[in-house]
Formats: C-alpha cells, sequence, structure tokens
C-alpha cells in the first residue's frame, strides 16, 4: 500500500475507533500540492471531539508519524491536525455542515469505502 495512503488510514482507524461520525477520506492528490488526502469527521459533544483529538495524536504518534501543526485545540468547532501528506478535520456537527470540506474540495477522489476493506 502507498504509504501516504497508509498514513490516512492510521488516521481514519483512529477515528473510527471513537466513534467519528461520517468519517471521509478525500484524495486531493491530483488537485492541490495542500496535501494528498484530507481526513474529515464531526463529533456529537466537547468530550467526543477531545476523544477523537486524542486517539489520531496517539495513534499516529505511535507509527511514527509527526504532528506538524494543530490548530483549534481550545475549541471544538473545527480542530485541524496537520501531519504533511495528510490534515485530519475534526468538526462539531454545525460547523461541519457549515463549512462542507467534501463540496468544497468535491473534485477530489473520495476513498472511504476502499479504506474501510484495507
Amino acid at each position: 500500500m502507498d504509504p501516504i495512503l497508509t498514513m490516512a488510514k492510521t488516521a481514519y482507524d483512529a477515528l473510527a475507533d471513537k466513534k467519528g461520525e461520517d468519517i471521509k477520506v478525500i484524495d486531493l492528490s491530483e488537485i492541490t500540492v495542500i496535501a494528498d488526502y484530507f481526513v474529515i469527521t464531526n463529533g456529537t459533544s466537547d468530550a467526543q471531539i477531545t476523544a477523537l483529538v486524542d486517539s489520531v495524536e496517539e495513534k499516529m504518534e505511535k507509527a511514527g508519524y509527526t504532528l506538524n501543526m494543530k490548530e483549534g485545540q481550545d475549541s471544538s468547532a473545527w480542530i485541524l491536525m496537520d501531519y504533511g501528506d495528510v490534515i485530519v478535520h475534526i468538526f462539531n456537527r454545525e460547523n461541519r455542515e457549515f463549512y462542507n470540506l467534501e463540496r468544497i474540495w468535491s473534485d477530489g477522489k473520495e476513498v472511504t469505502d476502499q479504506l474501510k476493506e484495507l
């Protein structure tokens, strides 16, 4: 498996372990240099959002991936975790609907179902 897709899978699994809602993985490698993959989810409460962030940090670090930057940690509206080639977005439900990254980046290819099978 592609090592960057493996990184995205690690983030996906971390979010799935804590029951992130409607997790989406979008391949952006053909359309931008920002990142190869966005991993997007939302939580249902501040406590769950904190658990999602903690799970991603723990599993990514354990797998040897370095967190370059984290924004929004003082809020549970939108937390962005930048791992270079993979960027994880964790929202509360309201802000996920408002910002609708899936629509903004709809030129990307959703690969969520492929990751579920790996």
